[in-house]
């Protein structure tokens, strides 16, 4: 089944499932290793338990921002994408452009307010976000290059979800892929070659998103895309924009709340745990994100079954795309989960060769993974709302998870065990164990009430109406 083929009304849900996903997890991962592979080189600078560990370091505290960045994006992408799809389901393709040329436009306005905004004040962020002394030069040198990308990673990552949910996989896979093996190639002529070090790695970025930013406006304007951008779509309406980032809150607080996380990760463990341990959890939060990515991609690639077939009344079909969703995100979950227990130093070492760093963030990886296994039903069931439109509880579920439960066991935790580091490590899975107990009896409701509510006969138009 090609991109032009996808039938996202008939035909096998698991078949058509795994031939949207897989794709749409390669992107995933491919556009993860821009900031993976920025990572893995920075942290192999020599000499690499000296300059290495501090660079990475210093890269690692500008995760946060880089995260606001994309939480934008995912604000205007997973808002209007779904929207787009269910629009399509009913037949009104001329409101699946609208959403589309609207939510671009907030897109541009956003990039260039974040560009001013990270180029004023990215000492105070850097800072605020657990740089040190000995790292914060590091990160200003990449952040201020980075920062001046902002345009170009919104374009790439907001735009190619419609590309996704177009049933348009292999595309939205090409996007990512020309500039991931671009940076791939950009970065060690950069860091090594022209010895411009971090500031090397934050440059081959922003030519490698402007790249792909390029190709995702071309096929959005060319003749095989089925929504196109039209320049009298580009004003926003608030009837069309304000449902559109309603939905879009929740991805939008999932991703830029891990700002505020790292914040207060990072914070606690410069404080109990001195660079190392901040140097620990940006190892750990490379591999979390690197092994999730697949989830996200799994639930990207459903998404346009279950927005379409929902906007068609289809709800045994909204039913079994949903089974095929979780249970693959559950095989997954688990899968990774014993790998990384096994496996700690083996996941370590992808980052940096420094013993005592590779030591300390395989010890703490087991700890903060720990209750990964069971991720898969969270993601599965909050992106399924997500999909369906239900902006309410996909939002409260974001919100439950991060700030109502994560970030108050940061610093309760260490209260109540005397290894402090340890403890804050630990408010992770405490967090996912009980986010993803939250989620499943809520989804189990929910989800029934709106499949009955989908079944029930449309009401008759009134005589004359």
């Amino acid at each position: 089944m090609n991109e032009k083929q996808a039938d996202l009304g008939s035909g096998r849900v698991g078949k058509l499932l795994f031939s949207l996903a897989l794709p749409t997890i390669t992107s995933q991962i491919v556009n993860m290793l821009y900031n993976l592979v920025d990572r893995i080189y920075i942290g192999h600078i020599q000499p690499a338990d000296t300059v290495g560990k501090l660079a990475l370091t210093g890269v690692g505290v500008c995760l946060p921002v880089i995260m606001i960045i994309s939480a934008f994006a995912a604000l205007m992408a997973m808002g209007g994408a779904p929207r787009a799809s269910i629009q399509e389901g009913r037949g009104q393709r001329a409101e699946a452009e609208r959403i589309m040329g609207g939510c671009l436009t907030l897109l541009i306005v956003t990039s260039l307010v974040l560009t001013a905004a990270f180029q004023l004040l990215a000492e105070p962020l850097l800072l605020t976000f657990g740089a040190s002394a000995n790292t914060i030069g590091y990160a200003l040198d990449y952040m201020r290059i980075y920062s001046l990308g902002t345009l170009f990673v919104q374009l790439t990552l907001g735009l190619n979800a419609y590309i996704t949910a177009q049933g348009f996989t292999t595309v939205s896979m090409r996007t990512v892929l020309i500039g991931a093996i671009l940076n791939t190639i950009l970065d060690p002529i950069f860091i090594f070659g022209l010895g411009l070090g971090v500031r090397g790695a934050a440059l081959a970025t922003i030519l490698s998103q402007a790249v792909s930013a390029a190709w995702v406006l071309r096929f959005l304007t060319g003749k095989r895309t089925k929504w196109r951008i039209r320049r009298e779509n580009l004003r926003p309406r608030a009837a069309v924009v304000l449902p559109c980032l309603a939905l879009g809150l929740s991805p939008f607080i999932m991703q830029s709340t891990e700002s505020l996380i790292a914040m207060c990760f990072n914070s606690s463990l410069l404080k109990y745990g001195g660079d190392i341990a901040v140097g620990a959890m940006t190892v750990l939060t490379s591999i979390m994100q690197f092994a999730m990515m697949p989830l996200q991609g799994l639930t990207q690639g459903c998404q346009p079954i279950v927005s379409y077939n929902y906007g068609a009344r289809n709800a045994q079909r909204v039913r079994d795309a949903f089974r095929v969703l979780l249970r693959s995100c559950v095989i997954y979950s688990m899968t990774m989960w014993a790998l990384v227990q096994l496996f700690p130093r083996a996941f370590a070492l992808i980052f940096n060769n420094d013993p005592e760093l590779v030591s300390y963030a395989a010890w703490a990886l087991r700890i903060y993974m720990a209750a990964t296994g069971i991720f898969g039903i969270q993601i599965a069931c909050q992106q399924t709302f997500v999909a369906l439109g239900n902006a309410k509880t996909s939002l409260f579920l974001a919100v439950l998870r991060k700030i109502i439960l994560l970030i108050p066991l940061i610093y309760l935790l260490p209260c109540l065990f005397e290894n402090k580091v340890f403890a804050v490590f630990l408010a992770e899975p405490v967090a996912d164990v009980l986010a993803v107990a939250a989620t499943a009896a809520m989804f189990s409701r929910q989800f029934r009430s709106a499949m009955a509510e989908l079944e029930a006969p449309e009401p008759s138009p009134e005589p004359g109406g």
